[in-house]
C-alpha cells in the first residue's frame, strides 16, 4: 500500500488499483479521514474525497473529472462550483458519499462478527489452523448449514398438514426473476402459520416455467401437492390465467387447490381505475399533483418549510381540540416523486398556484379524501400479517353500503366542507347556477353548456362513485365473495350468529376430497351438536374469529371430539385474502442483495433470505446441530463442535 498518500494530487486513481486490493485501498484513505475538500498543496487545486472513491468511472456528467482526477482550480467561484457540486440530491457526489457511508458501516463480514465475542476471536480467524479459518468463499457453507436446518424445521412443523400456497416473483439487484414461495397452515395447536420456503431464480415467467420452479420447492420440503388447498398470487396474467396460467397448471392436478386473487391487489386496481374515470379527475392526479410534488421535493428548504407549517397547525388544532392525540394518528407522510432532478421553474410554480386555488381542485382534492377514507379501513385489512378473512368480508359490504349513501346523500355535506374551505383561505367561488361548457367540445362548433352543479355533481361525485361501484362489483365477484361468506358462517362473534349448517354443508361438499358423501351427512348431525356444546361453555365466549375459535379448540381437546367441524375450520383458516406476506419477501431480499453486492449467488440469496425471514425459528435451533450440519457438508483438519 505504497500508493496511499494524503496528498489528493499525487493520489493513484483508485480503479488503477488491483480489483483485489481496491476494497482494502478504500479503507486505507478512509482511516486516513475524508477532509472535505481535499486540498493539494502541490497542483493547488481541490478534490472530491468521496467522488475520489466511489464514483463510477464511465460517468457522462461533464466536470466530474474536476474533482477527482485534474483537481478543481477555479478559486474566483469556488464556493459556487462547491455548491453546484454537492446540490443535487441524485447527483454523483451524493451516491458516492452515500456509498462510503454503506462501505464504513458495513456488518456483514465474518471477521467483524468473530470480534465481537471475544472467545470466539480467540478460536476463528488468524487464531485457528490454515485450513479451518473459514475466511474463504467457502464461508457461504455456514449459511447453508443454518438454512438448512431452518427449512427442516419448518418441514417438520408442516407434516402433513394441509396447506396453501402463496406465490410472486420480481427482479433482484443483478436483473434476476426470482419466484418467491410462502406456504399457510395451521400447525397442530391450531394457529394459522405462514412459513417462507424460499426463492428461485426462473429463466423466464412463462407458466410451464414458473409450474416447475414451484414443483421442484415443494418436492424440497416433501411437500404433496395431493394436499395442496389453495393458491394465491397477485392477479398477474401467466400466474391467473384461467386456461394457460400457472393456476390452471396447479388446478390440473390437484382440483381442489382453488385460486384466490389477492383482494389487497383488486383494491388498488379499483382506485386505478377511478383516478383515470373522467378528465377532471386524471388531471388532478397524473397531471397537477405530479407537478406539485416535483415542484415542492425537489427543494429541501420548501419542504421543511411545509413540514414547520403542518406542524404548527397541528399543536394549535391540539391544543383547541379540534383533533386527538393517539397512536398512529397525526403521522408525518410524503408523496414519492417520479422525478427529483427538474430545476426551479418559477412559471410553472405560478400556474400550480393558479390550479390548486380553484374550486374544482379543492372539491376533487376532498371528494378524494372522502371516498379513500372509506377504503382505508378495507386496505389496511388486507395488509395486515393476521388476515381476518371474515372482517375483510364484511368490510367489504360496509364499503359498497357507504359507497351508496354517499352517491344519495353525499353532495350536500361535501358541499358544505368544499365552501367552508374556500371561505377559510379566500378561494373564490363558482355560482352554481352559472354555466360551463362541457369538457372536450369546441367552443366554435356550438359546445354544450351545463351548470356548474351539474359538472360538479353528475359529471364529478356521481361518475367517481359509479365507477367505484362498478369496479368493486366487477373485482370482487358474487363466486368468489360467496365462498367466503360461507366461510364466515364460522366467526364465533357473539356467539356464533351467522351459524348456518346449510351453507357449511355447502362449503364442505366444495372440498370432495376431504369431506365424502357420508362425511357431510355425518357433519350435518355433528354441527348442531356442536354449535349448542360450545355456546354452553364460557371458555368460547371470548372468541372473537376463526383464529381463536381453532385455538381453543385444541385446548378443550374438542378437534378430536368434532373432527370434521376442526377439519373445516382448518380449511377456512389456510386461505388468505391477500398476497403482502410474500411481497414482504421481497423488501428483505433487497436488504439482502443491494446494488453493491449484486453478485452474490441465488443458492447464497436464497439462504440468507431463508435465515432473515424465519430468525425466530432460526435462533430457536441449537449451535451445536447448526455445526454438525456444517461439519457434515464436507471434511475438515478439526472436527465441530469441540467436545
Amino acid at each position: 500500500m505504497d500508493d496511499i498518500v494524503a496528498d489528493p494530487g499525487l493520489r493513484k486513481p483508485i480503479d488503477d488499483f488491483h480489483h483485489d486490493i481496491r476494497d482494502d485501498a478504500r479503507r486505507a484513505f478512509l482511516e486516513m479521514g475524508p477532509f472535505q475538500p481535499a486540498v493539494s498543496v502541490n497542483k493547488d487545486a481541490a478534490y472530491c474525497f468521496y467522488c475520489f472513491l466511489f464514483t463510477p468511472p464511465r460517468t457522462n456528467i461533464f466536470g466530474n473529472d474536476a474533482f477527482t482526477k485534474v483537481g478543481f482550480r477555479n478559486w474566483k467561484n469556488g464556493k459556487k462550483g462547491f455548491r453546484e457540486h454537492v446540490q443535487s440530491i441524485d447527483g454523483c457526489h451524493n451516491i458516492a458519499r452515500k456509498r462510503a457511508i454503506d462501505f464504513k458501516n458495513q456488518r456483514q463480514s465474518v471477521a467483524h462478527v468473530w470480534k465481537k465475542d471475544p472467545q470466539v476471536a480467540s478460536v476463528t480467524g488468524e487464531n485457528a489452523p490454515r485450513n479451518n479459518q473459514m475466511t474463504c468463499p467457502d464461508t457461504q457453507k455456514v449459511v447453508r448449514a443454518c438454512a438448512e436446518m431452518t427449512s427442516d424445521a419448518i418441514k417438520a412443523e408442516i407434516g402433513d398438514c394441509l396447506f396453501f400456497v402463496l406465490v410472486d416473483e420480481s427482479r433482484d439487484a443483478s436483473i434476476k426473476e426470482q419466484m418467491a414461495v410462502v406456504v399457510r397452515y395451521v400447525n397442530d395447536k391450531g394457529y394459522v402459520i405462514e412459513r417462507f420456503l424460499g426463492i428461485q431464480h426462473v429463466s423466464d415467467t412463462t407458466s410451464p416455467s414458473l409450474k416447475l420452479a414451484l414443483d421442484a420447492m415443494l418436492a424440497k420440503y416433501g411437500l404433496s401437492i395431493s394436499r395442496l388447498r389453495g393458491q394465491g398470487y397477485d392477479g398477474a396474467s401467466n400466474m391467473r390465467g384461467q386456461f394457460h396460467g400457472l393456476q390452471r397448471r396447479v388446478l390440473d392436478e390437484n382440483p381442489y387447490a382453488f385460486y384466490i386473487h389477492c383482494f389487497a391487489h383488486r383494491l388498488q386496481l379499483v382506485v386505478i381505475v377511478v383516478a383515470k374515470c373522467c378528465g377532471a379527475v386524471y388531471d388532478f392526479f397524473f397531471n397537477f399533483t405530479t407537478l406539485i410534488v416535483n415542484t415542492v421535493s425537489a427543494s429541501c428548504k420548501r419542504r421543511d418549510q411545509l413540514l414547520q407549517d403542518h406542524h404548527e397547525k397541528l399543536v394549535d388544532q391540539l391544543e383547541r381540540g379540534v383533533i386527538f392525540a393517539g397512536r398512529g394518528k397525526n403521522q408525518e407522510t410524503s408523496l414519492a416523486r417520479p422525478d427529483a432532478n427538474d430545476g426551479d421553474k418559477k412559471t410553472q410554480a405560478s400556474g400550480l398556484i393558479e390550479r390548486m386555488e380553484t374550486f374544482e381542485y379543492v372539491f376533487i382534492l376532498h371528494l378524494m379524501i372522502r371516498v379513500l377514507g372509506k377504503t382505508q379501513e378495507l386496505s389496511q385489512c388486507l395488509q395486515r400479517k393476521n388476515q381476518n378473512i371474515v372482517r375483510a368480508i364484511g368490510l367489504i359490504g360496509s364499503v359498497l353500503t357507504n359507497m351508496n349513501d354517499m352517491r344519495e346523500n353525499g353532495w350536500d355535506p361535501l358541499f358544505e366542507e368544499v365552501k367552508s374551505f374556500c371561505l377559510k383561505i379566500n378561494i373564490v367561488m363558482p355560482n352554481m347556477e352559472d354555466t360551463i361548457q362541457v369538457r372536450g367540445r369546441s367552443r366554435c362548433r356550438g359546445a354544450k353548456l351545463v351548470s356548474y352543479y351539474h359538472h360538479f355533481h353528475h359529471g364529478i361525485l356521481i361518475v367517481i362513485i359509479d365507477q367505484i361501484l362498478t369496479e368493486l362489483n366487477n373485482r370482487f365477484g358474487e363466486r368468489s365473495t360467496q365462498f367466503l361468506r360461507c366461510i364466515a358462517c364460522l366467526n364465533p362473534k357473539n356467539s356464533f350468529e351467522y351459524f348456518e349448517v346449510d351453507k357449511l354443508i355447502e362449503l364442505a361438499k366444495i372440498y370432495a376430497e376431504d369431506f365424502g358423501d357420508y362425511d357431510c351427512v355425518a357433519l350435518r348431525d355433528q354441527l348442531p351438536t356442536f354449535i349448542v356444546d360450545v355456546r354452553d361453555d364460557d371458555d368460547f365466549s371470548s372468541c372473537n374469529d376463526i383464529g381463536n375459535l381453532a385455538v381453543k379448540m385444541v385446548e378443550t381437546d374438542r378437534h378430536t371430539c368434532y373432527h370434521l367441524v376442526y377439519c373445516l375450520i382448518e380449511l377456512a383458516l389456510v386461505l388468505p385474502v391477500a398476497t403482502a406476506t410474500v411481497e414482504r419477501v421481497f423488501s428483505v431480499m433487497n436488504i439482502i442483495k443491494t446494488e453493491r453486492k449484486n453478485k452474490m449467488g441465488d443458492d447464497w440469496t436464497n439462504h440468507s433470505t431463508l435465515c432473515y425471514i424465519e430468525h425466530e425459528l432460526f435462533v430457536s435451533i441449537e449451535d451445536k446441530v447448526i455445526l454438525e450440519r456444517f461439519q457434515a457438508i464436507g471434511n475438515r483438519k478439526t472436527k465441530l463442535p469441540r467436545k
